[in-house]
């Protein structure tokens, strides 16, 4: 399986990462039979994602796009980082393989809950959202 140069980047020297003290909120996501399991956390102040950060169990790809995510939001405000598209996350790594999109997916996903989450603890509704069937058949032997 061929990588970009970017995602191998986001691989080897991921941005944000680690679990944050004191978030906001959490979203966490995953498919556990295959591996990849994604939590980001995010810290908001007056709706601006103000730090995240994020912790993923999977394959490059996975963490690739948790480290470019955390990258689009950071310094967006609720609505700006809930518009973030799993195909920006892999149109910014300059693609990502076919069977690997599900993980740009994962991370979408993961913004989403984290801000709902975010959302619901400060009293407020959270927004329309409908998390993607993580229970995707792929060769995990790809790697």
């Amino acid at each position: 399986m061929i990588y970009s140069p970017k995602v191998m980047e986001h691989f080897r020297n991921p941005r944000n990462v680690g679990e944050m003290e004191d978030p906001s909120a959490v979203g966490e996501v995953g498919n556990p039979r295959c591996g990849d399991i994604m939590r980001i956390y995010i810290k908001v102040e007056e709706d601006v994602i103000t730090d995240v950060s994020f912790m993923t169990f999977g394959c490059g790809s996975a963490i690739a796009s948790s480290s470019m995510a955390t990258e689009l939001i950071k310094g967006k405000t609720l609505e700006e980082a809930w518009g973030m598209s799993n195909k920006a996350v892999a149109e910014a790594l300059d693609g990502l393989p076919p069977v690997k999109m599900h993980c740009s997916v994962l991370a979408e996903d993961a913004i989403h809950i984290a801000i709902n989450n975010y959302l619901k603890s400060v009293g407020r509704e959270p927004w329309d959202y409908t998390e993607s069937d993580h229970d995707h058949h792929h060769d995990t032997h790809e790697d």
